[in-house]
């Protein structure tokens, strides 16, 4: 997925900037009966090591409030539309940096003949204290190119209004929950979304539908 999304280049160590280090952090995902799923492999930057005002600035993200994804949820119920969550994958590793910053070449994946080499980073790595700031400004400038209008009072709630037809986006990390009552338009957003992000399509919510809305 690093190599995918073309998040770094090798270059020449630089002089008079930190290179800061990266490990590996191993996780096995279990299914609900106990069973393993997969073992998954996650490059992270110690970002202990990173310097305010140097390696990074600004590092706040809009996170949605549990109170919008209720009403989010309610207002499908209530039109009778239909739910479709999104997962998108490594979501962090599609944020742009702004800032110049280099890591060490990974355990295991040393690039022989270019030992005194390092990566400068294109796109952020999870670990990175810049890094859910970074996603958030990628997916919301998409969105919004898509004349998506954001919600004055919640960063993280967008909607569209075409015509007769309305679609409603609620981001939370790296879910999307999308709904709308034309389904041609809410397939067209899918397919548009995919085109740009790695993501996972868990399908329709059928189980919120029929809910009656208090």
């Amino acid at each position: 997925m690093i190599e995918k999304n073309q998040t770094w280049e090798l270059v020449e160590r630089p002089q008079n900037r930190k290179v800061i280090g990266v490990k590996w952090v191993y996780k096995t995902k279990l299914n609900s009966d106990g069973s393993v799923n997969k073992y998954k492999a996650r490059l992270v930057v110690k970002g202990y090591a990173q310097i305010w005002g140097v390696d990074y600035s600004k590092t706040f993200a809009p996170v949605a409030r549990l109170d919008t994804i209720r009403l989010h949820l309610a207002i499908a119920v209530k039109r009778n539309w239909k739910i479709y969550q999104l997962d998108v994958k490594s979501a962090f590793l599609n944020g742009v940096l702004e800032e110049k910053i280099y890591v060490e070449h990974p355990e295991g994946f040393e690039v022989k003949g270019a030992e005194g080499r390092v990566y400068k980073l294109k796109k952020a790595l999870y670990g990175l204290k810049q890094a859910p700031r970074a996603w958030y400004n990628k997916i919301d400038t998409y969105l919004q190119n898509l004349k998506f209008e954001k919600s004055l009072s919640e960063s993280t709630l967008y909607v569209k209004k075409e015509m007769d037809s309305t679609m409603i986006l609620s981001m939370y990390f790296d879910d999307l929950l999308v709904t709308g009552d034309n389904k041609v338009q809410v397939e067209k957003l899918k397919g548009d979304l995919q085109k740009v992000f790695e993501m996972t399509d868990l399908g329709e919510m059928s189980y919120f539908l029929g809910m009656e809305v208090q």
